[in-house]
């Protein structure tokens, strides 16, 4: 278990920045997230937070060869793993904040026409986004539900997963390794 602690002031001092994405040549299961939270800006890792339940759920579902530590963020042999297992992590808004709901409509619509292009520069085989609400924001579709889309974002299949935010109490680490699984299978990383 990490020791990483950071103070409040620490934590403010990194709203506004952005976390680079996370993805390397063999990208087929590119991971969305809503936007980083200031603990993810302070580690610059994507999903780090200790209560999160991002790293835990790929670990159950057999997509990391290791658990990474949520709290201190990736180390650079964390990062070469992840890209190595054809995984990437991008988010819908690149600015950090304390919570998402700090964003904008507007903002959530402006990343779904990012996604958009960063897709189909990358081109995953699926794009697996970790929040409804932000999907259905960003992409003018109120009634989305988890699982697999009808619609595509360029030739990518979509997946929509439960958002591993420890704050989600309807996402267990177990309930969102089935569908990391699922929409691994389908990206053909498992």
């Amino acid at each position: 278990m990490s020791s990483t602690r950071f103070t409040r002031e620490e934590l403010l001092s990194h709203y506004g920045e952005e976390v680079p994405d996370l993805f390397g040549p063999d990208l087929r299961l590119l991971i969305v997230g809503i936007n980083p939270g200031l603990w993810t800006a302070a580690t610059q890792t994507h999903f780090s937070y200790p209560g999160n339940k991002f790293y835990p759920a790929l670990f159950e579902a057999g997509l990391l060869e290791w658990e990474i530590d949520r709290a201190a963020g990736m180390t650079d042999e964390d990062r070469a793993m992840f890209v190595r297992q054809g995984m990437g992590i991008s988010n819908m808004v690149a600015r950090a904040t304390a919570r998402a709901d700090e964003l904008s409509a507007d903002e959530m619509r402006a990343g779904g026409e990012l996604l958009r292009l960063l897709v189909k520069e990358r081109s995953p085989r699926v794009v697996a986004v970790a929040g409804l609400g932000a999907y259905r924001t960003a992409f003018g579709n109120p009634k989305a539900k988890k699982g697999i889309q009808p619609e595509l974002i360029g030739t990518a299949k979509v997946f929509l997963l439960g958002n591993p935010s420890g704050l989600n109490a309807h996402e267990t680490v177990s309930t969102l390794a089935t569908q990391f699984r699922e929409a691994a299978r389908l990206a053909g990383v498992l």
